[in-house]
């Protein structure tokens, strides 16, 4: 009898959400929602100018009825919301790992990820659905003639995985999340490379052999995600 391959969360990817935005994509994982947009600027940060390089950077926030109580807006705290700093430098790390920025020439992409509605794993569906955004403002770029092809070095995707109850759970949702051993979000190329990984023991430490178990889960769940993101750019 063979064992049954865990799954994540059921996908949904929907493309060209918004008008403006160069690339637009809603990007929902169970109950998850995340709105991803990228904007591009035929300019680069000071610290970048004449290195013919470009740069992609990235913006994180959760809305105000995202979650089941009302968050005020950071505009209206007067100071910035630490961890939705973190997870943008996070989003930010992680994409321009997929992305050759000689190639991509002296412009950024910015990718903003609005969470319109959470149930775990916020910030790697902002980096799965943010990977599909950028590639979608990649070829916009290529349709006007600005590239010659799209300076993409391998797709990126980002998936959550935790000890609940001691057993290995694939893409936690907001009530695993809350009650897990360990909590790990893990950013991987489809190559399965590592990009980067957040790990927490939130009651007892873990042993390597638990870690190993959760890395090798992740990479299930990668495997998953690239395939729904490249079906959604209907690529194989």
């Amino acid at each position: 009898m063979h064992k049954a391959v865990p799954h994540c969360r059921p996908v949904r990817i929907t493309r060209g959400f918004t008008k403006f935005a160069e690339g637009s994509v809603l990007y929902e994982q169970g109950d998850t929602r995340v709105l991803c947009t990228a904007s591009v600027e035929e300019k680069v940060p000071p610290f970048m100018r004449n290195q013919k390089r470009g740069w992609v950077t990235a913006e994180y926030a959760m809305l105000p009825r995202s979650t089941d109580t009302r968050m005020e807006r950071e505009s209206r705290k007067g100071r910035p919301d630490a961890r939705a700093s973190e997870i943008s430098r996070l989003v930010g790390r992680a994409l321009r790992a997929a992305v050759d920025m000689e190639k991509l020439g002296e412009r950024t992409i910015t990718i903003d990820c609005d969470v319109l509605q959470a149930d775990g794993g916020t910030r790697c569906a902002a980096i799965t659905g943010g990977m599909v955004a950028l590639v979608d403002a990649m070829d916009w770029l290529i349709t006007r003639g600005l590239l010659k092809e799209r300076p993409l070095r391998h797709f990126i995707a980002a998936v959550s995985v935790g000890m609940c109850a001691g057993q290995p759970v694939l893409d936690l949702d907001y009530a695993h999340d809350s009650t897990a051993e360990v909590d790990l979000n893990v950013i991987m190329t489809e190559d399965h490379r590592f990009v980067e990984i957040q790990g927490t023991a939130e009651r007892e430490p873990f042993s390597d052999q638990e870690l190993n178990r959760l890395k090798e889960l992740a990479i299930t769940g990668i495997d998953q995600l690239v395939a729904a993101q490249k079906t959604a750019l209907r690529m194989r």
